[in-house]
């Protein structure tokens, strides 16, 4: 596997943790700016609008721009906005800043996808992606507890200085190993817009964005959740989101390797369990030991069921940039919807633990989104029997 491919990994990793972050010291932040918990959740939905919007038009923008030109573009956009973020005097400022990152980190994920693709062969190519997306899961293994503990030890600020160093070094490295790319030739925006009239992409679209929101409605959250629901002290909170974080990337290496010849099953069973696993966080959130099985549960099928959404997605419409950012997108909209409406409905006075029931509620509709694509593989065997 080229260094490169783990280049671009590495600066998923360092993107995704400015990402996730913030919900890792809303105390903080919310002390900071004079705003609610729920308000800072915002931040988090703020960056994964900033994704859905900016992902897909700054994409079509750079079609003609060498890939690896777009690539030190994008994080020099990235750095600016995360700058922006570590010198904010009020809470408007950070939000913009948030905005900002989130339209560059989507479309720097479609292009290092783009650039993983091409350094490989064809039948390297998954598991390159592989671990291209393995840097999201190491950011919620490695990144968010980094980030808290710089936050608990030097101030919430050190934390997104700290992002802004990855980002140059990622930069810098792949300045040194991504190969030139020559500009891409003539690229027609209709041909790239056929595969959406796919309908089949859309329910694929539909179960992403409500496996991610279900995931985020409660990892947005956990902070408060595990101390003021579970009975947690703050200090530990790094170390049990570190937990979660593991949990994320032993199960993107066990669905990477599943998701090829059970996509459809990982999705599935991954579904049933993340249901299973918030109910039970729902009901019983005062017993520590419980609320942890839930909370790995959660680490093991949320988030990694990324490889078989995305293999799910290549093989109804292809592999298209635009495609694969447009899910980036769709994923982002489940982070937003998620997070928001999980922090409406304790801004609504229903308490900490109703976003799991948020979580719990749209997983449930996810299985249910399955049921197309299901009933049409059970007449297809049926003809061919």
């Amino acid at each position: 596997m080229p260094y490169a491919v783990y280049v671009l990994g590495f600066m998923i990793f360092s993107q995704t943790t400015s990402e996730f972050m913030v919900a890792g010291m809303m105390h903080s932040l919310s002390a900071e700016f004079g705003v609610s918990v729920a308000a800072i959740g915002y931040l988090v939905s703020a960056y994964a609008a900033g994704m859905i919007v900016g992902g897909p038009m700054l994409t079509v923008g750079l079609l003609r721009m060498p890939r690896k030109h777009a690539f030190l573009a994008l994080a020099l956009v990235f750095v600016v906005g995360q700058t922006l973020g570590a010198l904010a005097p009020n809470y408007e400022v950070m939000l913009v800043a948030r905005i900002i990152t989130g339209i560059s980190s989507s479309a720097c994920f479609g292009v290092s996808l783009s650039i993983c693709f091409n350094l490989v062969a064809p039948e390297s190519r998954g598991r390159a992606a592989s671990i291209v997306l393995g840097g999201l899961m190491v950011a919620t293994a490695l990144g968010l507890p980094a980030a808290m503990m710089f936050d608990q030890y030097f101030g919430w600020r050190a934390s997104f200085w700290a992002v802004v160093f990855l980002v140059i070094f990622s930069g810098v490295l792949g300045q040194l190993v991504i190969p030139a790319s020559p500009k891409p030739k003539s690229i027609r925006i209709r041909s790239e817009l056929e595969a959406f009239r796919n309908r089949h992409l859309w329910f694929a679209y539909a179960t992403s964005m409500l496996i991610i929101g279900a995931t985020f409605a409660a990892f947005s959250y956990f902070a408060p959740i595990l101390t003021g629901l579970v009975g947690f002290s703050s200090k530990t909170i790094p170390f049990l989101l570190a937990i979660y974080g593991a949990a994320t990337v032993i199960g993107n290496i066990v669905t990477g390797r599943l998701s090829d010849r059970y996509t459809m099953s990982v999705l599935t069973i991954g579904l049933i369990t993340l249901t299973i696993a918030l109910v039970l966080f729902g009901l019983f959130s005062d017993i520590a030991v419980i609320a942890m099985m839930a909370v790995i549960l959660i680490g093991l099928v949320g988030v990694p069921m990324n490889p078989a959404m995305s293999t799910r997605i290549t093989r109804v419409a292809g592999t298209g940039t635009l495609v694969t950012t447009v899910h980036g997108s769709v994923i982002s909209l489940g982070v937003v919807v998620g997070s928001v409406i999980g922090g409406l409905t304790i801004d609504a006075g229903y308490g900490l633990i109703s976003p799991l029931w948020v979580g719990s509620i749209m997983a449930v509709i996810g299985l249910f989104s399955l049921l197309p694509f299901l009933r049409r593989n059970s007449i297809s065997q049926s003809t061919s029997e």
